[in-house]
């Protein structure tokens, strides 16, 4: 297991009083929670009220004391009145800080939860002397203006969810040279402009930015991502998904682009995504046939094409996905489905195919919407440029010269 889950188990054996939630508020999956460096043992921590043991403080504490005073005067409303107990030098025992015991009986501070408590303020330069620190989680407070520079000096900080907040401006790119961030999450704030082609070339294993207000066309960079997790539904995105999405192997679990502007096809590099679960491109306007390739999602549980343009027969190779718990299709233009689709119901797998064009089935578009299928003369059978594959490979090319039709 990863020493992540560690953490976390620790953290939540811990008797509470404020009752702060140690994970980051995520709805499709909970990403990995940081833990201190090598060795290091959790105590304290504020939340339980346990002070650290007498002799352990150090400069590192004393530098931790600075940071977080200069924090204190940085919040301008505290409903919850977490910050009572942030007085005096020993900072392990305000709430929401944590600390740690390293090897060599140094303690520091390893981490900050202050989840739900409704905080209004700015985050200030100084947190960055908080070096030990692995994870900062400000999950559903009131925060704004933008992440401190200084933040790349933040060398342990694994985990950092800023997530529902009032955070503004262009994509935070100092998250980017954080040097060991493994989650980052800033969804549910008031993010613009485009995202940088950098950030699916970091070690990321959680990328979550849904519901902020970023726009543009999806980075070509994307099929680098490394990440298990990437939510960027509920924002502006346009344009189609870059020709090379999904060939690069990844360890994807879930992909969520719902309720954005994507147009064109749904890629061939699908295919590559072998232990792919949720895969969610509803309410875009994606159009033309469904790849073939989708058949080689023999994980997928979720998958949600809802809401699009997508025409054509709903083939065997989707309805027969064996780890399937939900295929919906609604509102878009298929104009039938296959007999291994007929046998959903029987599998107790959720299958919705509303609104589409299907000849004597209920609850279907009106045949005039359906003279005229938008994207038709859409051709989606291939990717220009793309290399043959099969199910989460790539092949060589037969022949220098070989090419495929546009």
């Amino acid at each position: 297991m990863k020493c992540w889950l560690l953490a976390f188990m620790l953290l939540h054996i811990i008797p509470t009083e404020a009752g702060f939630g140690v994970g980051g508020g995520v709805g499709v999956s909970v990403g990995p929670v940081g833990v201190g460096g090598g060795g290091s043992v959790w105590i304290g921590g504020g939340i339980n009220g346990q002070n650290p043991p007498s002799g352990s403080s150090s400069s590192d504490l004393g530098r931790a004391y600075t940071a977080l005073q200069a924090w204190k005067s940085a919040i301008s409303d505290d409903p919850t009145k977490v910050l009572d107990t942030w007085v005096g030098p020993d900072v392990c025992s305000y709430k929401g800080v944590f600390c740690a015991d390293s090897e060599d009986g140094q303690t520091f501070v390893a981490g900050i939860d202050l989840n739900h408590a409704n905080l209004k303020g700015i985050l200030v330069k100084e947190l960055s002397f908080l070096t030990e620190m692995s994870l900062i989680h400000l999950n559903s407070n009131r925060f704004s203006g933008t992440i401190p520079d200084t933040f790349t000096d933040l060398n342990s900080l694994q985990e950092l969810d800023l997530s529902n907040n009032q955070f503004s401006g262009p994509f935070p790119t100092t998250t980017l040279y954080i040097p060991n961030l493994i989650y980052l999450d800033l969804r549910f704030n008031n993010f613009t402009g485009s995202i940088p082609d950098e950030l699916f070339n970091k070690n990321l294993d959680a990328i979550f930015l849904n519901n902020n207000q970023f726009e543009g066309e999806l980075p070509q960079s994307l099929g680098n991502a490394q990440a298990s997790v990437i939510n960027l539904a509920n924002n502006k995105f346009s344009g189609n998904f870059p020709s090379n999405f999904g060939f690069i192997g990844t360890k994807l679990k879930e992909i969520l682009f719902l309720n954005n502007q994507l147009t064109g096809c749904i890629p061939e590099g699908v295919g590559l995504f072998s232990e792919i679960q949720v895969f969610d491109v509803s309410f875009n306007s994606l159009a033309g046939h469904l790849p073939d390739t989708i058949s080689c999602l023999q994980e997928i549980e979720v998958l949600n094409l809802a809401h699009n343009k997508l025409s054509g027969v709903l083939p065997d190779l989707v309805c027969s996905l064996k780890s399937l718990v939900n295929l919906t299709v609604a509102y878009n233009f298929f104009s039938g489905f296959s007999q291994e689709c007929a046998k959903l119901y029987y599998r107790n797998v959720g299958f919705d195919f509303s609104l589409n064009c299907i000849p004597g089935k209920n609850m279907q578009r009106p045949q005039p919407q359906c003279s005229l299928i938008p994207g038709g003369g859409l051709n989606c059978l291939r990717i220009p440029g793309a290399k043959p594959l099969v199910c989460g490979s790539v092949l060589p090319s037969s022949s220098p010269s070989s090419s495929s039709s546009p």
